[in-house]
């Protein structure tokens, strides 16, 4: 009955389809606006002795192409299709596969929380560019004092001004697009001469330096998942929020080739074709495979390096901006007596800690795995619950679903070994999982099979003014 549903479900209403808009209008710029972030694709050439280049750059090309697939077919098309069909947001959907009173903490409060550590994230290192130039390291009192300064501005603007932010937001992100292509075009020469030796050797110059291990061919695929699923994730659940716009399922599609995986392959595969040219120019670049740390010596100019970061800082505004909005509105659904500027305020000052603590800045070893561990095995149920109900949305379900919320916790444990691995006496755990995030998707969805299948789903409520499916 409606009557025994939460005023938060009983009161949503499907986006009506005069007010949906093609993929190109919607779904394909957000997501690549996503993927074409300085965060992401400075992380994809990897670290360490050669990367994920020290295989060559065919088997990175290729490891960057399955992890761009993985984010779009398993992680964001079930969730697309979803928002398409209901058009309705990711709290309400997310009630059939966590229950009415579990979905008001997952996966909606749960996404509101993680978009701190992704404003954490960003202020750290678009505070880095900005100093950068002015000769202050990374840690140093004035990069912290820059990166909190634009936690907070980012999060003052997402809060209460993101109508001005959006104006900006569709075209910012060709900033990056646009330097990647200017690098690439500097360096595309060298990539003839790349050799993945010459750069091991050269990210170890010292000889009594000790090398990290070399990734193999296997590895260079798992650990590329790890980096470029992790940072997808969230994005993926989102995708019932951003695809709820679109008007049919070649819609959903389009978008998510397009804004996901094409977007991935693009900024990604022109990192690494930098890094690639860059080594096989045999500039010198102290053996880093970071690109935003190669500009100086690709341009060969100082003062263009530094335009360039201060225009991929600018660029980050608006992601920063939507990850407080996000987590407002999230708050404003599951905290509706809480102030947001309060709740706000708390989660932007945990985003600052995060950042002078240091944790923001190893994002590829600390926060995309979180995210990984978190959202994996969300997708992987969601997948399941689709699947089960005949590709549709279930509708919403009472109380806790256990097969959800069991799913999640063995996924999340899965997903999350790595850092398990670092509690005393279980440290054998280490290695023990390739590529937590699609690891803890695989167990999500078929645990939640399995436990919906012995009747460990919760009933079925009515929904009123449910969408046709």
């Amino acid at each position: 009955m409606a009557s025994n549903l939460p005023d938060y479900v009983a009161s949503a209403k499907p986006l009506p389809m005069t007010a949906r808009v093609p993929w190109y209008k919607s779904t394909a710029q957000t997501y690549a606006g996503v993927m074409l972030w300085f965060v992401f694709w400075q992380q994809v050439p990897g670290s360490g002795s050669g990367g994920f280049l020290s295989q060559g750059l065919g088997t990175a090309i290729l490891a960057l192409i399955a992890a761009a697939l993985v984010c779009h077919f398993l992680f964001y098309l079930v969730p697309g299709m979803m928002g398409m069909k209901t058009g309705l947001p990711l709290y309400i959907v997310g009630t059939s596969t966590y229950g009415v009173q579990g979905g008001f903490l997952m996966p909606g409060f749960l996404m509101g929380i993680l978009q701190f550590g992704w404003l954490a994230v960003n202020a750290y290192y678009s505070g880095l560019l900005l100093v950068n130039d002015f000769g202050h390291a990374e840690g140093a009192t004035v990069h912290m004092a820059v990166s909190a300064a634009w936690a907070i501005l980012c999060a003052i603007l997402g809060l209460m001004g993101i109508k001005y932010v959006a104006r900006v937001a569709t075209f910012l992100p060709l900033l990056p697009l646009i330097i990647l292509i200017v690098l690439c075009v500097k360096t595309i020469g060298g990539v003839g001469s790349f050799d993945p030796n010459a750069m091991i050797a050269a990210a170890h110059p010292a000889a009594s330096a000790q090398p990290a291990p070399v990734l193999d061919t296997f590895a260079i695929f798992a650990v590329m998942g790890a980096v470029v699923v992790g940072f997808f994730a969230t994005a993926g659940a989102a995708g019932v929020d951003i695809a709820m716009n679109t008007r049919n399922g070649k819609d959903v599609q389009m978008g998510g080739l397009v804004g996901v995986a094409l977007a991935t392959i693009v900024a990604g595969g022109l990192a690494l074709l930098i890094v690639a040219g860059a080594y096989g120019m045999k500039l010198e670049i102290g053996g880093t495979m970071n690109p935003t740390k190669m500009m100086d010596q690709i341009m060969g100019s100082k003062t263009v390096g530094t335009v360039f970061m201060y225009l991929l800082a600018i660029a980050a505004l608006p992601p920063a901006c939507f990850s407080a909005f996000i987590a407002a509105n999230s708050f404003k659904t599951t905290l509706p007596k809480v102030n947001p500027l309060i709740s706000v305020g708390l989660g932007t000052a945990v985003a600052i800690a995060l950042v002078i603590s240091g944790w923001a800045g190893k994002a590829a070893e600390n926060v995309f795995p979180v995210i990984g561990a978190s959202f994996g095995p969300v997708c992987g149920a969601m997948m399941a619950d689709y699947l089960l109900a005949g590709r549709k949305w279930p509708g919403p379900r009472a109380g806790f679903n256990a097969a959800g919320w069991i799913s999640w916790i063995v996924g999340f444990a899965v997903g999350a070994v790595e850092f398990i691995a670092k509690i005393p006496g279980l440290e054998s755990l280490a290695g023990k999982v390739p590529c937590p995030p699609v690891a803890a998707f695989i167990v999500g969805f078929v645990l939640y099979i399995v436990l919906a299948t012995i009747g460990l789903q919760s009933k079925k409520l009515d929904m009123p003014a449910q969408a046709k499916n």
